[in-house]
């Protein structure tokens, strides 16, 4: 991959992982705050509802924010953009649309389909 193609790809690495940390520290500061009193427990339970579900999405970041670095440290190493299972390159379509990628299409539908037969 050229080097154009690199810088755009670590450019959008970073805007997504900064975009990440902060709706994090938005999330922290949100549910740190002072809490306000619910005398109903209707009002409590929706309010526990949508902590869960904003816990359950921020986890879900966690894990891409780990992808991201990892995918940071592979532009540094000179791997990113190259499959890990059979070394060829990662269309450049694929990345756009998944950036933290680490297989071809190939590759992953290879995985995905044995997957579906080992029924996981």
């Amino acid at each position: 991959m050229n080097p154009d193609r690199i810088e755009f790809f670590r450019q959008l690495l970073h805007e997504r992982l900064a975009e990440l940390l902060g709706e994090a520290d938005k999330t922290r500061e949100d549910m740190t705050g002072a809490a306000s009193p619910f005398p109903d427990p209707t009002d409590r339970a929706a309010l526990e509802t949508d902590r869960n579900f904003t816990l359950r999405i921020r986890d879900r970041e966690r894990k891409l924010i780990t992808k991201i670095r990892e995918a940071m440290e592979r532009i540094e190493a000179g791997t990113y953009g190259y499959c890990e299972i059979c070394g060829g390159e990662i269309n450049e379509k694929r990345l756009i649309a998944r950036p933290v990628t680490t297989m071809c299409i190939a590759c992953k539908s290879r995985q995905e389909e044995l997957e579906r037969m080992r029924g996981h």
